[in-house]
């Protein structure tokens, strides 16, 4: 008899656990270890908020917000005088000027940036050959020394301007695309640093 109401017992209690554990929120996950890992005070980015707090009212429903006109990350500066057209490209030629000093560190830093970012195609010696056009990936990128190529947009590649080198690297040409997000202002004028030494190769 006491063997049937132990069992019995351990049934109601087996019951009530299945019960109660059926209507708890259906967004829970259980128990949960350290539970502000799982709830951040921060608001979500991309979810909608209440606009009941006096706070976000302001936000128009959205915690993602557009940036304010004419504002730029911290340490971030850019010149867009020069735009991506050909009228811009001869205007960087003649009026961008590299104040990035010639020293050995910066050559340096320009080397390595070249050889990553722009090796593939141009090659290390910046002669054209880089791994991706001898395994016919691309064809006709130009060397920046031999003294008869000439650049799509007309004169030679060993003669193109510090301030046309520089606004191709952030905006592109042809199949090259933009490195602007890849390289900062002052890595792009180490690079031109580095192809302008390679101009000068024999």
């Amino acid at each position: 008899m006491n063997k049937n109401k132990v069992v019995l017992a351990s049934f109601c209690i087996l019951a009530s656990a299945v019960v109660f554990s059926a209507c708890r929120d259906k967004q829970s996950t259980g128990l949960e270890y350290a539970r502000n890992m799982y709830d951040p005070i921060a608001l979500n980015p991309d979810q909608p908020v209440s606009t009941t707090n006096e706070m976000l009212k302001s936000f128009k429903g959205q915690t993602a917000q557009t940036p304010p006109k004419h504002t730029a990350p911290v340490g971030f500066v850019e010149d867009d005088i020069y735009p991506n057209t050909k009228e811009g490209y001869e205007a960087a030629g003649v009026n961008l000027v590299n104040n990035m000093p010639l020293t050995e560190a910066n050559l340096l830093k320009g080397q390595h940036l070249y050889i990553v970012m722009c090796g593939p195609c141009h090659g290390e010696k910046g002669d054209g050959q880089g791994h991706l056009v001898k395994i016919e990936k691309f064809s006709g990128v130009p060397s920046f020394h031999d003294p008869l190529k000439e650049s799509s947009r007309g004169g030679l590649m060993k003669d193109l301007s510090a301030g046309k080198i520089y606004h191709t690297i952030k905006y592109g040409v042809n199949m090259m695309g933009s490195y602007a997000s890849q390289l900062s202002p002052d890595e792009r004028w180490k690079v031109v640093l580095y192809v302008q030494e390679l101009q000068k190769a024999k």
